[in-house]
């Protein structure tokens, strides 16, 4: 793919990210580190001045479309905008025309889309396997075995970092409701009933954004040259590049941990002692990556497409 190919999709990608004006400040804030964070990874494209056009909406879907020369390079350009759009849950009306506007300036056939499109929205509206009552204690918090939470934590971190090597989007898409059902799973452990809007306001108190999260791991797989490949993509340098930071890997630790100190505090904590915990396990978690990078090579080796939306749709 060339650099005028990245280029285009990246700023598809966020110009999804900003059509819904619904987001929260602190997610659109998230976006632009993001953004700026991807320069280091885009080499030839500069992605702050590209930010800017975005925002200051100085480039159209037209234009973006027109630099897209391959129908591999359309195709991944409206799955990675899906994906943003369903980062945060179900599209929002001005999301929904964005995309079919896309779809139409792409040259993509409805028909040809539909299967992804249901799959990415299969994934977005996974319920965490509850329809109890949203933040209720239960009466008799069961016994907690503090062990087995730590274990599920780490086969969750490896199982997300395992997905951050698969190729196709819909895998890394998978990372953020696989994310949350580790909080509700350790939630209920303590004796709470979450809905998946309190899952999303922890996530987001921590600092970590749902959408901005897929743009960074996305983005840096796209410049990385590794999204949307398959068969001998897999696995070959993606050590050096898609894990090299023990991004979703840490990410998923660092949320479990915290997670698990702030219900079996009887969710106490305040808003700048989560954010500051989440950091001092996120720091933790990265220098456990290289030990547990095996570990995720060999899982990634038996995930596929249907699995991993197996996974997802299914309990916690």
């Amino acid at each position: 793919m060339t650099p005028s190919e990245s280029r285009a999709i990246v700023t598809l990608c966020l110009m999804a990210a900003y059509v819904d004006g619904d987001k929260h400040e602190r997610e659109r804030d998230e976006v632009k580190r993001i953004a700026e964070g991807l320069a280091q990874a885009g080499q030839d494209i500069n992605l702050q001045s590209l930010y800017q056009d975005v925002l200051m909406k100085r480039v159209s879907l037209a234009d973006q479309s027109t630099a897209l020369t391959s129908p591999e390079a359309r195709q991944l350009a409206y799955e990675m905008a899906v994906c943003v759009c369903d980062a945060d849950g179900a599209q929002s009306q001005p999301e929904q025309l964005f995309l079919n506007d896309l779809r139409s300036s792409l040259g993509l056939d409805a028909r040809a889309t539909q299967a992804f499109d249901t799959q990415a929205a299969a994934i977005a509206s996974a319920p965490l396997a509850t329809t109890a009552a949203a933040g209720a204690a239960t009466t008799a918090p069961p016994a907690v075995d503090s062990a087995e939470l730590d274990q599920a934590i780490l086969n969750a971190a490896i199982l997300n970092g395992a997905l951050e090597l698969l190729p196709e989007t819909l895998s890394t898409m998978a990372i953020i409701p696989l994310q949350m059902k580790l909080v509700y799973r350790i939630g209920k452990a303590q004796g709470y009933e979450l809905d998946s809007g309190h899952v999303k306001d922890f996530i987001a108190t921590v600092g970590v954004g749902l959408t901005s999260q897929y743009l960074e791991q996305a983005g840096r797989k796209l410049l990385g040259g590794l999204l949307g490949k398959v068969g001998g993509g897999l696995l070959r340098g993606l050590g050096n590049q898609a894990v090299s930071s023990g991004m979703s890997f840490a990410t998923t630790y660092a949320l479990g941990h915290v997670a698990k100190r702030y219900y079996a505090g009887g969710r106490t904590l305040s808003t700048q002692m989560l954010k500051e915990a989440y950091a001092s396990v996120t720091q933790e978690a990265q220098g456990l990556q290289s030990r547990y990078l095996p570990a995720m090579q060999e899982k990634a080796r038996t995930l596929n497409p249907a699995s991993v939306l197996a996974m997802v749709r299914g309990g916690a």
